[in-house]
C-alpha cells in the first residue's frame, strides 16, 4: 500500500514559455492566483514533499514548494529532463508527476494515482512501475506516478539522446488511470485566450469542480 510518506509530488515548470511569448508561464495569473498555486492544491497535504522543477524564478516558487529544483542538466531540454530532475531529487519510492499549467486537475487525483497502482493491472505484463492519466481518448504523459528506482535508467536513456517521454514509459510496466470523468482536467493553456475560456468554463461549473479562488 502507498501511503503519503511514500510519495513526492513534483510540478513542472521549467520550460520557456514559447507559446505564451517567453513569459514564465506557472506564474501567470488564473481566477485570482497564479497557475502553480492551484496546481500545489493538488499535492499538498496528500504528499511529504512537494518540489517545483523551475529553471527560471526560483524565489517566486519557494514559497509554494519544500524545494524548488533546477533542471539537472542546462539547455531547456524539456520535461523528460524535468522529470529525471525530479527522480533524482526525490527522497521517496514514488514520484507524482503534474503540470504547472493544469489549474482544473481533480482533486482527488493523488488518491487516483495510487488506487490504479494497486490495481496492478497495466498495460503490460507484472507489476506497474508507472501509472499516467487518461481522459478516455488520450493519454497525458506529463501527469504520472512514477517509481523513482527508475531514475538511473531515465539517465541512461537522456545520455542516449531520448527526449520523448511516451517513448521512455514503453520500457516499462505501466498502466493508464482514467480521469474521463473531468473533462476540463487537461485543458492546455498556452495563451491569454485559453485561460480566459477555461477560467469562464469553471467559473460556470458545479461548485464541487470549481476551481478554488
Amino acid at each position: 500500500m502507498i501511503t503519503r510518506e511514500d510519495l513526492t509530488g513534483l510540478i513542472l515548470a521549467g520550460g520557456q514559455g514559447r507559446r505564451m511569448g517567453g513569459r514564465d508561464k506557472g506564474l501567470e495569473p488564473f481566477a485570482g492566483r497564479t497557475l502553480v498555486a492551484h496546481v500545489r492544491d493538488r499535492l499538498a497535504g496528500r504528499v511529504a514533499e512537494v518540489l517545483i522543477n523551475a529553471n527560471r524564478n526560483p524565489e517566486a516558487y519557494t514559497p509554494l514548494a519544500d524545494r524548488v529544483i533546477p533542471d539537472a542538466e542546462g539547455g531547456y531540454q524539456g520535461p523528460l529532463m524535468g522529470i529525471y530532475s525530479g527522480l533524482r531529487a526525490a527522497t521517496t519510492p514514488w514520484l507524482l508527476v503534474v503540470p504547472c499549467d493544469s489549474p482544473a486537475l481533480p482533486h482527488d487525483l493523488v488518491e487516483r494515482m495510487v488506487e490504479r497502482l494497486a490495481d496492478g493491472d497495466g498495460e503490460s505484463e507484472g507489476e506497474c512501475d508507472i501509472a499516467v492519466a487518461f481522459d478516455g481518448e488520450r493519454l497525458h504523459p506529463v501527469v504520472a506516478l512514477i517509481r523513482t528506482a527508475l531514475a538511473d535508467d531515465l539517465a541512461e536513456a537522456l545520455a542516449c539522446g531520448e527526449r520523448k517521454i511516451d517513448r521512455w514509459y514503453a520500457r516499462h510496466a505501466w498502466c493508464r488511470v482514467d480521469v474521463s470523468d473531468c473533462p476540463d482536467a487537461f485543458a492546455n493553456l498556452n495563451t491569454d485566450d485559453e485561460k480566459q475560456r477555461l477560467e469562464r468554463a469553471l467559473d460556470g461549473a458545479p461548485s464541487a469542480t470549481r476551481v478554488s479562488p
